[in-house]
């Protein structure tokens, strides 16, 4: 690519990073062209489709959202770099609202120009929940697949406004859900269930019941 048509594109995507930002992803792509002062046609020229403009956009994203799991698999704990990760894709997808609905619906159409990296992305958490479950740190009934919608659910609540407040607590309470402490549960793995008996104040003279 000529470095004057580098120029351009890069012109393009600042331009469109901007207007995503403020709008979402449902924003005109002509209003993108406008703002960027250039025909619509000149735009697509450069970028054919609304999800390729988007791929270009976020791809840089991808890939380090991609390599920070990988950094993560080696230098921290299994929970650790699982919640880390989490957290750091969740903060990412709010940038530019409405974004997950367009990789939940890429993540399933080979055709779409964001199916590579979506499906990369996806891959990328799944490697860091196998890892923390063969440590027997988070629950063995949940993949990739449920993560990436998890991922889909924080980011869709961070976009509400009357919730936006209460993000990052629920973040916290899908994260701990994700877990799965260790000895918190018999030898099956179940968790035992409070007694309510343990929990009461004890009397005066009255022994509390012993653990079973």
């Amino acid at each position: 690519m000529r470095a004057d048509a580098r120029k351009n594109r890069d012109h393009l995507l600042a331009v469109a990073g901007t207007a995503i930002g403020e709008q979402g992803v449902d924003v005109s792509l002509r209003d993108i062209a406008r703002r960027a002062d250039v025909g619509l046609a000149t735009l697509l020229r450069h970028f054919p489709t609304r999800e390729a403009l988007l791929d270009a956009l976020l791809r840089t994203s991808f890939d380090e959202l991609t390599a920070k799991a990988g950094e993560l698999e080696t230098s921290s704990s299994p929970e650790d770099a699982l919640v880390s990760w989490l957290r750091d894709c969740v903060g990412w997808t709010t940038e530019y609202r409405g974004v997950t609905v367009l990789m939940a619906a890429a993540i399933e159409d080979t055709e779409s120009a964001l199916h590579a990296s979506c499906v990369t992305l996806r891959a990328a958490g799944a490697r860091l929940l196998a890892r923390a479950q063969a440590a027997g740190m988070a629950r063995s009934d949940i993949d990739g697949t449920d993560l990436f919608a998890l991922i889909a659910a924080l980011a869709w609540l961070g976009d509400q406004p009357s919730i936006a407040p209460r993000a990052d607590h629920l973040f916290d309470v899908v994260a701990s859900a994700i877990l799965d402490s260790a000895g918190s549960g018999d030898a099956q793995g179940e968790r035992r269930p409070p007694d309510p008996r343990r929990d009461r104040p004890a009397r005066p003279g009255q022994l509390r019941p012993r653990e079973a």
